[in-house]
C-alpha cells in the first residue's frame, strides 16, 4: 500500500506566508497540503487554500483536515469540488467532518438542534449523488433539489474522506465515506477505528480501500508546550499525551511504526512549535519523505 506524508497548516499560517509554503513543497516533491476549517484565525478558508494552492502548483495535491459539511449546502460544495476536480485532476482531496473542533465556531454551521448527525449523513448522500452530474432529483427531511446538474463532471469519481472517532462517526464513515482521517488516537485505538470502519462498509454492501485510512500527527521540536499537553488532556482525558503528541522527530518515527502496523498508511502531519517554518518543512523533508514507498 503507498505510504504518503502531507503537511497540515495551522490557525497561525496566514496569508502572507502561504505562498513560499506551497512553492517549498511543490519543489520538495511532498505529496499534500492540508488546510483546517479555522473560521476565527488567520488561516484562509480551505476551499479557497486548496484553489490558491492547485493553480500555484503541477503535482502538489491539496487537501481538507476537515472541513464542516453540516451547515453548508451540498450542492454548492459538489460545485466547488467539481471545479477544483476539473481543473486540477485527482489532486482534490475533501475531508468532512462533522463539526468544528472550536466551540465558539459551531453557531456558524447552523443545522436543526439535535439533529446535526442526521443532516451530515443526508448532505454526504446528496453531495455524492451531485458529484455525479446525473439528472436526478432528491428528496429528503432535510433537502429537496430538483434536477441538480452540476458541471463539469470530474473525469473520475472525488473520492470523499471524512473525520471523527465516536462510534456514530466511525458507522458513518463505513456507510458513506471513501476513507477515513482520524486524529487524537493511539495506534491500538486507530486499529480498532479501522476494523469498525470495515465491518460497517461490509454491513452496508459496500467496500473502502485498503490504503483509504489515516491519521493527523503534531510534532514538536524537542518539547511540547504546556498549553498544548493541557489541550490534549481536555480532548483525550485519561490518555497519556505522549501516546497522541509527539515531542520530536524521533517520537514521531515510532507512531508512524505503531499507525503504520495499525493498518494506516495516509499522514498529515502538522508543527507543534513556535519555530521557523522554512526549517520545518526541511526537516519534514528529509525525515518523512523516505519513508514514503
Amino acid at each position: 500500500m503507498k505510504v504518503r506524508f502531507g503537511v497540515g497548516v495551522g490557525a497561525d499560517t496566514g496569508p502572507d506566508e502561504l505562498g513560499g509554503i506551497i512553492d517549498h513543497l511543490e519543489a520538495s516533491g511532498v505529496d499534500s497540503l492540508w488546510f483546517s476549517e479555522l473560521v476565527y484565525t488567520p488561516a484562509v478558508d480551505p476551499f479557497i487554500g486548496m484553489a490558491y494552492a492547485l493553480a500555484r502548483t503541477r503535482r502538489l495535491k491539496v487537501g481538507t483536515s476537515v472541513a464542516i459539511l453540516p451547515g453548508r449546502h451540498p450542492v454548492l460544495v459538489a460545485k466547488q469540488l467539481a471545479s477544483l476536480a476539473a481543473l486540477a485532476p485527482k489532486r482534490v482531496l475533501p475531508v468532512f467532518g462533522l463539526h468544528s473542533a472550536l466551540p465558539a465556531e459551531r453557531d456558524v454551521f447552523v443545522v436543526p438542534d439535535g439533529r446535526r448527525g442526521a443532516v451530515f449523513d443526508e448532505s454526504l448522500q446528496l453531495l455524492r449523488s451531485a458529484l455525479t452530474g446525473r439528472d436526478r432529483s432528491f428528496e429528503g427531511e432535510y433537502f429537496t433539489v430538483r434536477s441538480p446538474r452540476v458541471q463539469p463532471v470530474p473525469a473520475s469519481l472525488v473520492d470523499i474522506w471524512l473525520g471523527g472517532s465516536a462510534p456514530a462517526a466511525l458507522t458513518r464513515v463505513g456507510r458513506f465515506g471513501d476513507g477515513w482521517l482520524g486524529s487524537f488516537l493511539t495506534p491500538h485505538e486507530a486499529a480498532a477505528a479501522r476494523r469498525r470502519i470495515e465491518d460497517e462498509a461490509q454491513a452496508a454492501g459496500r467496500s473502502i480501500e485498503p490504503d483509504h485510512f489515516g491519521i493527523s500527527l503534531a510534532v514538536g521540536d524537542g518539547a511540547l508546550s504546556a498549553d498544548l499537553l493541557a489541550a490534549a488532556r481536555r480532548r483525550r482525558p485519561g490518555v497519556d499525551p505522549a501516546e497522541l503528541l509527539a515531542a520530536d522527530w524521533s517520537h514521531l518515527h515510532r507512531q508512524i511504526d505503531g499507525y503504520l502496523e495499525a493498518g494506516l498508511t495516509k499522514f498529515v502531519i502538522r508543527f507543534a512549535a513556535a519555530t521557523d517554518t522554512r526549517a520545518f518543512l526541511d526537516r519534514f523533508a528529509a525525515e518523512l519523505l523516505p519513508r514514503q514507498n
